[in-house]
């Protein structure tokens, strides 16, 4: 007597002839037309809402989108803006990745900020929510 084991049979034909994996197959048939749960992106919606919540970032993008990439010179450049704060709003921009920190090895050494590509696509989402906020405002 020739013995088969339930995993050499594929599963299509488990199902046909009745077998222990008949039940595994439906079930996987069954979750394959199931709609998953759907959840909000964790790490870019904490991203945008930290972004929106932090009072400089989006001036400090703007800056840098005009040229402005020193940390003197952004300080110098908006009114209320100070060193501890602007600092504080570039450490949190460069954990989640959006600039990166340039450090000149000249005399006297000097530090700039660029956007990253991730940066530059991220620029790009907040552009369409100043678009999205705009369309909401007028249809009000």
């Amino acid at each position: 007597m020739n013995t088969i084991l339930v995993s050499q049979i594929p599963l299509g034909k488990q199902a046909q002839i009745g077998t222990v994996g008949t039940y595994w197959y439906n079930l996987m048939i069954f979750k394959k037309n199931l709609l998953v749960r759907k959840s909000a992106p964790e790490r870019s919606a904490r991203m945008v809402e930290t972004i929106y919540g932090c009072k400089w970032s989006l001036t400090v993008y703007a800056l840098m989108a005009t040229g402005v990439n020193r940390p003197g010179e952004m300080v110098r450049s908006v009114e209320g803006l100070t060193t501890k704060v602007l600092n504080e709003c570039l450490r949190r921009n460069l954990e989640f990745g959006i600039i990166e920190r340039i450090i000149f090895n000249e005399s006297p050494p000097h530090v700039e900020y660029l956007f990253t590509n991730f940066g530059k696509k991220f620029m790009r989402v907040l552009d369409e929510l100043e678009k999205l906020q705009q369309d909401i405002t007028t249809d009000l």
